[in-house]
């Protein structure tokens, strides 16, 4: 037990570091506030518990890196208990407790103990490999842009970080070993006790001073590490279970921009200050583990961008105009200048693959959607070849600047007549064909097959015809978001008018499309039962509506980023492959690890970054070495991309790429022959 000067000058340290630490933590908590307004505070109890289910039973820590997961795991559980074990170790500094004995305090000292033992266990793993093996993750290549203070500062904060958990929870230990070697062993205080019985050569008044000096050391750290806390990377102990609780019920769906206030405030982010507050909350959650760039297509194949490099750059810049920041003042200078290039805001897929991995619910995808926004609406720079599907969608509807009257051209030539709602407003599905299936010779055999899936089915269907226009996709995720509210607003008012007569399921061969209506069109009064035609054709054979016949052969899936990754559709495309008879053969990346095709984000529209490859030519090769004959996609882009890809290949030595409507045409096609 404490000496009452010691009582005193420990409640004069705590209340030292409380106002300091407390002061930190509010100008951290002033500058998050200084992002706009975004509402992510609907169904607030469901989305805490479902944030404290997945901190505490780190769901999403053990998605990658299940070895350093679990060290993680070691340090964090044994944290969280902390709370409790620092508590008790200030009573007994107070109080003449007793905390052996009975079934509370053995069980409290057992779990103490063993946690004890692995945070210690925990944190010198994690310290061996940042310092010892240092694994790529930890480094950035030099066309990366990042703050000026990352590179040396991440070592320095992490090795605070480690010093301190270490030397704190290594005195916590010690001082119950000298206690142990004081009063005797415990066991229920396996770990401490066999240290313990190292310091049996010491007097009794030596073990009690170090039970006294440790006992200082374990809870006095906590004092002097506390103001320095806020500006850590263990802060995201805190913010990282908000983080995840706020986070969007469909991550990487897009908000609608209110143009009359952006009037004011401007459009899309240029500096800090500009960005809504959960994009300020996920630089100050971010662990820096690097589990996005790792997976990121665009840093995978040597391009400049990294999404963790973006966030702590961002976080880095934060830390050092903190205390102005939270005043109100504006930032010194524009992201451009310390957190991103043009080649990196200009490199994102918009995959939704950082979005997906990260442990703490960060959405680095859309810090990069909101800089394209002001340099497309503000500073119009973007790159040029963008200019030519912009005007396209503005002026006829499409990225492919082709004529409106060319856009049932896909349906010339099949043996039954394609009908409009107009001509059949009873009909029970939209097909919405979309841009590319419309215009493009190659996507227009798929637009063709799923027709004639349609067709055979018996479902009444019907489409828009000319009334149809782009979705605004690639003008939305390319930063145009003038362009996206234009043609979100025809077309919501086009499809409200085709579904007075019979509301209507809309199935679309575009996941592009199918994202945008299904998730982003209800911001602006669409709301509507919208399914990828995979999904749609695996329910068709279910209801026994279809029966293809076998067409046997291997086949390898590649996932396409917004049917996945964005939507979770992963079960149904297999379903279907394997209704029709084929042997599916997965790559190493798929379902939610699936590597993107290149062509997202409006990056089909523009030349590629400079970097090592293609994005397409990584994921080609990767589909390619399945040894599958087949590749089957359910994205006429992806289809595009992968079709660059064979090209390449000497004639015949490239698998053939098909969607999966061409494949089930083909059992259809089989069945309509064996019954004559």
């Amino acid at each position: 037990m404490l000496s009452v000067p010691e009582k005193i000058l420990f409640l004069l340290l705590a209340a030292a570091a409380a106002y300091f630490g407390g002061v930190a933590f509010y100008r951290v908590y002033r500058a998050i506030a200084r992002g706009k307004p975004e509402n992510r505070f609907d169904r607030l109890p469901a989305r805490l518990g479902r944030a404290l289910w997945l901190v505490l039973t780190q769901q999403t820590v053990f998605k990658k890196r299940p070895w350093v997961s679990l060290l993680h795991a070691f340090v964090f559980f044994g944290f969280v208990f902390y709370l409790l074990v620092n508590f008790v170790d200030v009573l007994e500094g107070y109080f003449p407790l007793q905390t052996r004995g009975g079934w509370f305090w053995n069980g409290f000292n057992l779990v103490a103990d063993v946690l004890t033992a692995l945070i210690l266990v925990g944190i010198a793993g994690l310290m061996l490999r940042r310092y010892v093996t240092r694994p790529k993750d930890f480094s950035w290549r030099e066309n990366v842009p990042l703050h000026e203070q990352v590179r040396s500062g991440i070592p320095r904060d992490s090795g605070i970080v480690g010093a301190f958990i270490t030397f704190h929870v290594g005195s916590r230990l010690l001082s119950k070993s000298s206690q142990a070697a004081d009063v005797g062993p415990d066991p229920y205080q396996p770990v401490a006790s066999a240290i313990g019985s190292l310091l049996g050569n010491l007097e009794g008044r030596e073990i009690v001073f170090l039970e006294h000096l440790f006992w200082w050391f374990a809870l006095g750290s906590i004092l002097l590490f506390l103001p320095y806390f806020a500006r850590s990377k263990h802060i995201h102990l805190f913010l990282a279970p908000l983080n995840i609780a706020f986070k969007k019920e469909k991550p990487g769906a897009l908000l609608r921009v209110d143009f009359e206030e952006a009037e004011e405030s401007g459009l899309g982010v240029a500096r800090l200050e500009d960005f809504a507050w959960p994009r300020l909350l996920d630089a100050y959650s971010c662990i820096m583990c690097n589990r996005c760039q790792e997976v990121c297509p665009a840093y995978a194949t040597g391009k400049a961008l990294s999404p963790a490099a973006i966030l702590i750059s961002e976080r880095y810049e934060l830390n050092q105009i903190l205390p102005g920041f939270a005043k109100g003042e504006p930032s010194p200078r524009a992201l451009m200048d310390f957190a991103l290039n043009d080649e990196a805001v200009w490199a994102c897929t918009t995959c939704n693959a950082c979005v997906e991995v990260c442990p703490v619910g960060n959405e680095q995808m859309l810090h990069i959607v909101d800089v394209r926004r002001e340099r497309v609406m503000m500073q119009g720079e973007f790159p040029a070849q963008l200019s030519q599907a912009f005007r396209g969608m503005e002026r006829n509807g499409n990225p492919w600047n082709m004529s409106p009257d060319k856009r049932m051209a896909w349906a010339e030539g099949l043996p039954f007549e394609v009908s409009t709602v107009e001509q059949n407003p009873e009909a029970e599905v939209l097909y919405w064909v979309g841009c590319a299936p419309s215009y493009d010779p190659r996507a227009q055999k798929t637009a063709r097959a799923f027709a004639e899936i349609l067709h055979e089915s018996g479902v009444s269907w019907a489409v828009l015809g000319k009334r149809e226009k782009c979705t605004g996709d690639a003008a939305r995720r390319a930063g145009n978001e003038y362009l996206f509210t234009q043609l979100a607003e025809e077309n919501v008012a086009t499809l409200n008018a085709a579904m007075e007569a019979k509301p209507k399921t809309i199935v679309t061969t575009c996941p592009h499309c199918f994202h945008t209506i299904a998730n982003e069109y209800k911001d602006f009064g669409g709301v509507y039962t919208v399914k990828h035609h995979s999904e749609y054709i695996a329910e068709l054979i279910d209801a026994g509506r279809l029966q293809p016949l076998p067409v046997n052969g291997e086949v390898t899936y590649h996932d396409p980023c917004y049917l996945g990754r964005h939507n979770g559709v992963f079960a149904q495309p297999r379903e279907v492959l394997k209704d029709v008879g084929l042997e599916l053969t997965e790559p190493p990346r798929h379902g939610k690890d699936s590597f993107c095709c290149g062509a997202g984000g409006a990056q089909f529209w523009k030349e590629e970054e400079p970097g090592t490859e293609r994005v397409s030519a990584n994921r080609y090769r990767e589909l390619k070495a399945t040894g599958a004959g087949t590749i089957a996609v359910g994205c006429p882009f992806c289809m595009q991309m992968m079709n660059v890809e064979t090209a390449q290949e000497p004639e015949g030595q490239a698998p053939q790429v098909l969607d999966l409507s061409e494949l089930v045409l083909q059992g259809i096609r089989k069945g309509k022959e064996a019954a004559g």
